[in-house]
């Protein structure tokens, strides 16, 4: 089997299994409460589709981390659909909070609905979640099921923790990097860590290799925060559907950002001046930083991590043909800076 027909059957596989744990859990419930929750899912709505859908690259990586450590795929389903879950439930929480009104080329839930409904089913996708791993229980023995449902929970309040630290950032002038490595770790890094975590945990692979396999979950969350950071500045809106400039006038403290404040020069002396960022503002603070060759280094510090992380995959020694789908996986995380 080719790694292209099986990453096409497991996306396959992936929303069947979505489909399923709703259908199941949202019987009778009130058709528009539903459709929030299809539309958030790319399932409805205008634009409706793959493009809307998104990549789910997490529930991949349940798959492909199971598959990876010598395990039957079909068996973390259950958990590749709940960590979905919980990743549109931390977008429409994380939309609200930053104001975002469009993503994925189309509007966010709480300019569709209104800020109430789209907390409601915001609740809901986390809830949905953490009920959908029971699905484990006819393949999966007690014991490992209560280890997923617990590593995933602590994954759910890392991610917390890390969306607190990131709004509390935004009122902090100035911010030590080690901060903001503890907000990545617990906004990015938990989730994908958990990810890789649940899949080899199902495939029932000695405990020291699915934690090393967190920790490289882990660090690849980091790299792709970098990276994230870098695209909320100087990304291509028509490829990535993400703002150019939300993180700007918004005043977060991105990697870019702490880089030019702790040069202080031009970049940090307009960033402390502005107690409001407008549009335009954003604009000139951009080519600042560019010009300060912060770019340049955002780029240079996530290419890096990727690297390590890597480097952290090849040394647990994992069958290399089972292993290079999670690759690709990886890889395809990183295509979209352009």
């Amino acid at each position: 089997m080719t790694v292209e027909i099986l990453i096409s059957e497991l996306q396959s596989s992936i929303d069947k299994e979505l489909h399923n744990s709703l259908d199941q859990l949202l019987k009778d419930y009130p058709a528009e409460y539903v459709s929030m929750l299809h539309y958030q899912l790319g399932w409805e709505g205008e634009n409706s589709g793959l493009e809307a859908q998104g990549k789910r690259i997490r529930p991949l990586l349940v798959l492909l981390a199971c598959h990876a450590c010598g395990g039957d795929w079909h068996k973390a389903l259950p958990a590749a659909a709940s960590v979905e879950l919980v990743h549109n439930f931390s977008l429409i929480h994380d939309d609200i909070q930053d104001r975002s009104e469009t993503r994925r080329g189309r509007q966010t839930l709480w300019v569709k609905w209104g800020e109430a409904q789209a907390i409601n089913a915001g609740d809901a996708m986390l809830t949905t979640a953490q009920l959908a791993l029971f699905r484990l229980q006819p393949e999966i023995n007690p014991i490992i099921t209560n280890q997923a449902i617990n590593l995933l929970q602590a994954a759910c309040l890392k991610l917390t923790r890390g969306q607190y630290l990131d709004i509390a950032f935004e009122k902090q002038k100035d911010l030590p990097m080690d901060l903001y490595w503890q907000m990545v770790e617990g906004k990015t890094g938990a989730l994908l860590a958990a990810c890789l975590g649940l899949g080899a945990l199902i495939s029932l692979v000695e405990e020291s290799k699915w934690k090393a396999l967190m920790d490289f979950g882990s660090k690849i969350g980091a790299a792709f925060q970098v990276q994230d950071d870098w695209l909320g500045i100087w990304g291509n809106v028509q490829l990535t559907g993400k703002s150019t400039i939300s993180d700007l006038t918004s005043k977060k403290k991105t990697y870019p950002v702490l880089l030019g404040i702790q040069n202080q020069k031009d970049f940090h002396r307009a960033w402390n001046s502005l107690s409001t960022v407008m549009a335009e503002d954003a604009v000139s603070l951009a080519e600042l930083l560019d010009h300060e060759g912060h770019a340049t280094s955002t780029s240079q510090k996530y290419e890096q991590l990727y690297a390590e992380s890597f480097e952290l995959l090849d040394s647990l020694k994992l069958n290399p043909a089972k292993e290079e789908p999670l690759k690709q996986a990886i890889r395809g995380l990183f295509g979209r800076n352009k």
